[in-house]
């Protein structure tokens, strides 16, 4: 019996837009019996991708109003369901795996908890890679733009920040993970920055410190010297941003697999190479991060099916020879504008919806 509703929960975390693939081994199910408990797996199946009061899902769980309340925040305590608190009282929906779950248990990881993940992010990154519409896209960092060109607020790190009015920042999970096993790039582990109601669940869950505007263009600042690739939410009005390196990163550990990531991110930028004033210094090669650029006839050369646009190779050219282009419309990238669309059109290319 309990095995059937771990069942029963996987199918129903799949059907969620993220998805959550199965798989021959059953790492899946091994993980989702670390984090929920049978009664805790029952009750989330429960959920919906909206926000309801205890009340309105009352019906469809069979307990008490009271009783439920109660599992509801204890879950939501644990990471395993949202929150959002309103003055009328908390609302509750479903979480998905991953942007989610996965990461709401960043404090709780153990060793095999890591290695499970490590198995099943491959299969999760592929049953994705498909669709026209991914949860995350990339932006350059600062440095890299040279003020040519209309630069969108929605594409320049800054603006993002100072459009906020709470921001948290968090560790980052894939780092933490990478450390607890022994392995890990040496890189700043609180980085993971969080904004609006995402602030809000995360600091009463005690992930993470509620910090200023300023401490939020500190850490980027840091990023961009530690050569961190800038990844917010794929959407106008962000919720994240992830600050993400290729030793550690799922997303971009399994992207640099891919022989041309340049058609899964979502990036409009592209790096280009001015040959006459390349002096040959490789500085470069180490800072990509997709191993886009290589070396020719002793001058770096970058290729467009691997560049993703994040700029990490241009304040480190010694000869100032690479330039950081905007893409030529068809091809410009126009993200939706709030996370609702994001997963409404994920949901609509995985063939959720009809």
């Amino acid at each position: 019996m309990a095995e059937e509703i771990y069942e029963k929960l996987a199918r129903h975390l799949d059907r969620l837009p993220a998805g959550f693939p199965r798989t021959e081994s059953g790492v899946e199910l091994r993980i989702l019996k670390k984090f929920f408990s049978p009664e805790e797996a029952e009750l989330a199946v429960k959920l919906q991708m909206m926000p309801e009061t205890p009340e309105g899902i009352a019906a469809r769980s069979g307990l008490p109003v009271e009783e439920l309340a109660e599992k509801l925040e204890a879950m939501s305590r644990k990471g395993l369901i949202l929150r959002a608190d309103r003055p009328e009282g908390p609302l509750y929906m479903a979480a998905q795996y991953v942007i989610g779950i996965w990461e709401y248990h960043v404090n709780d990881l153990d060793e095999e908890l890591v290695r499970y993940m490590d198995e099943y992010s491959p299969v999760l990154f592929q049953s994705m890679s498909h669709l026209k519409t991914q949860q995350l896209r990339t932006i350059p960092i600062g440095s890299s733009l040279n003020g040519e060109g209309a630069i969108l607020p929605y594409e320049e790190a800054r603006r993002l920040i100072e459009a906020q009015n709470k921001i948290l920042v968090a560790p980052c999970i894939c780092r933490k993970e990478h450390t607890l096993v022994g392995g890990g790039c040496g890189k700043s582990v609180d980085t993971c920055l969080v904004f609006s109601g995402g602030a809000h669940y995360y600091e009463k869950n005690g992930i993470g410190r509620v910090i200023t505007q300023e401490e939020a263009l500190g850490i980027l600042k840091q990023a961009e010297e530690e050569g961190l690739v800038l990844q917010p939410t794929n959407a106008k009005k962000i919720i994240n941003i992830c600050l993400c390196c290729g030793d550690c990163c799922q997303i971009l550990k399994n992207l640099r697999r891919h022989p041309k990531p340049a058609e899964i991110v979502h990036s409009n930028y592209y790096a280009q190479v001015r040959t006459d004033d390349c002096l040959g210094c490789e500085a470069c090669l180490d800072r990509c991060q997709m191993e886009a650029i290589r070396m020719k006839d002793g001058q770096a050369e970058i290729d467009p099916d691997r560049c993703i646009g994040c700029g990490l190779c241009v304040p480190t050219c010694a000869g100032v020879a690479i330039d950081l282009l905007q893409k030529a419309e068809p091809d410009r990238y126009q993200p939706p504008d709030n996370i609702v669309e994001t997963f409404t059109r994920i949901a609509m290319e995985r063939g959720l919806f009809g």
